[in-house]
């Protein structure tokens, strides 16, 4: 075993469970480091707080005056916790979060020191927006862009840093974030909503969607994960024998939680509470070392802060503990990868899930109209809706049969298929009375309130409907959440858009009853939007041939993926719902390649780094030894020694046929990487990192762990997945 391998797994070992002091009920604990509503009321007057409150629940503008109270309260609060510096917290295009951090601390022109902290700082800030992926919107030398406050996700201190939550933009006012579009296509589902739901209840003024995500991840030993330099640069292992023991027992799912995983787990429970984080469900995932992090459901956008935050203080947090966690799809060859599931709903402001039946046939209407649209919005958009899980990352493990395909479809189980069965067989026009009955009583009365457990769950679905909400399973664990729920609230927005000027031209032209026009427009998209619904086996190559058949995409890889932002339908969505521009979605597909690219060449360049330095010197030095002992077999037995050096023999001819093939494989591959780095077109560029380099990777890996189990245990020079995989 190599010294540094040796030196990793001894201090792997010797770890003992961290327990940070923290005493109280968790409920205490809650929300003690967020400026939120409870503390508003304790630090702003009552003008500032409206002001706030006006901004939060109907988007109104705070004027100066009362950002600079706002500002003031804030300060004095967090410096009351303990705060030295504020930073506006974004989300740039990276993937990840941003932050720039200024001091309170500040002088007079006579010298002397105060803190200081004004609505002129709450509100905006100029980072250098030349240092962030603009895709071409800004030119490197147009430094200029803004950050503006999101009043809407409150403030928080992390460490010692007050965090503002805030949006990105270009001095030419487009979004440069994640953040801002996903507000847009908030709003956007809030107005579209809320129309439909006034069909049903009048006092309904808001809509919410919601989203409750599933955060797995890995857990490895921080001193092992050292030990490799692919895991270190990608973030997976790009080389690795399958150990003995994987997942095939099934005996790490739900099983108990080893003692020092459960430590960091109640540490990191304990300091998401304080940042307002509702974590509640903790659990072994099915690969070995993998977990599972869930909250209770919140509303979309601060749902997706916090789980940026939440993966942020996971890696704080697993470094206390020794450990290094693990975001990246598919970290280990062999055992399942990780996702992120989005669990998504509308709510009213009166206190309605709009996709939980309830218990009249009215509520049950109210429920299907949202329900169907949803479905008809997937099936329209689904092309659009893939393009918004795609990734290097993400490409790993959608359709390994582990995850979802990369064909979209929805489940929604044999209860809700029979009644959308029924539905689609209604007369259209005008229902007589005992139509009406029967329709209301005997088909949308029969709706159960609660569906939860009347929904079977079919891992196999990339949209399934769970019981009283959709969860999108095909989104990636490292994924911001930002982004597939843009599309997906926008393209809801627009479906019920849609479907309220149809109810609405039947009621005014055809004459018809509310429920009647309602009943109609239901039944063309039962009909429409039919090829969606699939309840079988997603993993099944019946159903490959079957989504051809009903021409559903297939799009398998993220440069193919990407191809429909910028097609005609996606641009005109984006534009007419005011959610991106022309300029940000051609921007975003630049953004979303260019990093496609990056993320293969690093990739290529380790393999390189893995292959020259780690694993060939580790073979030939083993072959090396085999050739010493059949010389040696030979010094004592002559002509005879074939008969005791046969297996020696055997194996420098394997050792030599795998390295001769791993140095051609990543020469060819260097090869391919500089011809396309060459290429000036993005698109063109990605498709041959796609199709011309990627198919190298396995090419090598293959040999690289042949070679691995034919070479001295104590040479090679990586540690392998049976000392990464379980926790000791």
């Amino acid at each position: 075993m190599s010294i540094l391998r040796f030196s990793a797994i001894k201090e792997s070992h010797n770890r003992a469970p961290i327990a940070i002091e923290e005493k109280g009920r968790r409920s205490d604990l809650f929300g003690r480091n967020v400026f939120n509503e409870k503390k508003m009321l304790q630090y702003l007057t009552k003008d500032a707080l409206e002001s706030v409150k006006g901004a939060i629940f109907s988007g109104s503008k705070i004027d100066r005056k009362m950002a600079d109270q706002v500002a003031e309260a804030i300060k004095g609060w967090a410096i009351s916790m303990g705060a030295t510096h504020y930073t506006h917290w974004f989300q740039p295009l990276t993937g990840s979060t941003a932050e720039k951090h200024d001091a309170f601390f500040d002088l007079l022109p006579d010298g002397t020191a105060l803190e200081k902290f004004g609505g002129g700082q709450l509100v905006q800030q100029e980072p250098d927006a030349s240092s962030f992926p603009s895709g071409g919107i800004r030119n490197t030398f147009e430094a200029r862009g803004y950050t503006a406050w999101d009043p809407t996700s409150p403030a928080f201190i992390y460490g010692t840093t007050l965090c503002i939550p805030t949006i990105f933009v270009s001095y030419t006012g487009e979004a440069l974030d994640n953040k801002a579009p996903l507000l847009r296509a908030l709003s956007a589902v809030d107005e579209s909503a809320t129309a439909v739901a006034k069909y049903f209840d009048k006092n309904v003024s808001k809509v919410n969607a919601t989203l409750g995500w599933e955060q797995e991840y890995f857990l490895i030993d921080k001193a092992l994960a050292h030990s490799r330099p692919d895991i270190i640069l990608t973030g997976r292992t790009l080389v690795g024998n399958t150990a003995a023991k994987g997942q095939q027992l099934d005996d790490h799912y739900f099983g108990v939680i080893p003692s020092r995983v459960l430590s960091f787990m109640s540490d990191l429970e304990k300091e998401c509470t304080k940042l307002g984080i509702p974590v509640k469900t903790r659990h072994n995932e099915v690969a070995p070392n993998q977990f599972e992090l869930a909250p209770v459901f919140e509303e979309a956008n601060l749902a997706v802060d916090h789980n940026l935050l939440l993966m942020d203080v996971m890696d704080k947090m697993a470094d206390k503990h020794g450990f290094k966690v693990l975001f990246h799809e598919k970290p280990f060859e062999g055992v399942n990868g990780s996702g992120k599931h989005n669990n998504w709903s509308l709510a009213t402001d009166t206190g309605v899930n709009l996709l939980s039946p309830g218990s009249t046939p009215m509520k049950n209407l109210q429920f299907l109209t949202f329900f169907i649209n949803t479905i008809k919005a997937v099936d329209t958009y689904e092309e659009l809706l893939r393009s918004s899980i795609a990734s290097a990352s993400n490409d790993h493990r959608l359709g390994a049969n582990e995850a979802p395909p990369a064909i979209f479809s929805i489940f929604i189980g044999s209860q809700l298929s029979s009644v959308l069965d029924e539905l689609e067989g209604v007369s259209q026009g005008k229902l007589s009375p005992e139509e009406k009955t029967e329709l209301k009583l005997n088909v949308v009365g029969k709706i159960p309130e609660i569906l939860l457990d009347n929904t079977d769950r079919n891992r196999t679905s990339p949209f399934a409907f769970t019981g009283n909400k959709f969860e999108m399973r095909g989104v990636g664990a490292k994924t911001n959440c930002a982004k597939p729920m843009t599309i997906l609230n926008t393209i809801v927005a627009k479906q019920l858009k849609d479907f309220k000027k149809e109810v609405d031209s039947l009621i005014d032209k055809k004459n018809l009853k509310k429920d009647e026009a309602i009943f109609n427009v239901l039944r063309e998209y039962i009909k429409t939007s039919k090829r969606i619904r699939f309840d079988g086996d997603g993993y099944s190559k019946d159903w490959e041939n079957e989504a051809k058949k009903r021409k559903l995409s297939h799009n398998r890889n993220t440069p193919d993926a990407l191809n429909i932002l910028t097609a005609k339908q996606s641009l005109s969505l984006l534009k007419e719902m005011k959610v991106l521009s022309e300029v940000e979605i051609a921007a975003r597909q630049e953004v979303e390649l260019e990093a496609y690219i990056l993320h293969l060449q690093i990739e290529g360049r380790v393999y390189n780094e893995l292959v020259y330095g780690y694993i060939m010197p580790a073979a030939l030095a083993y072959q090396n030894k085999l050739i010493t002992n059949v010389s040696g077999l030979k010094e004592i037995y002559g002509a005879a020694h074939k008969k005791f050096s046969e297996g020696q023999l055997t194996m420098i001819e394997e050792i030599a046929e795998h390295v001769v093939s791993i140095k051609k494989e990543t020469d060819d591959m260097t090869e391919a990487r500089k011809k396309a780095n060459t290429m000036t077109d993005t698109k063109k560029k990605a498709m041959s990192y796609c199709n011309d380099v990627l198919p190298y990777f396995n090419e090598i890996r293959q040999h690289c762990d042949k070679l691995e189990r034919l070479v001295d245990d104590q040479l090679w020079p990586l540690t392998k997945y049976r000392e990464l995989l379980f926790i000791k």
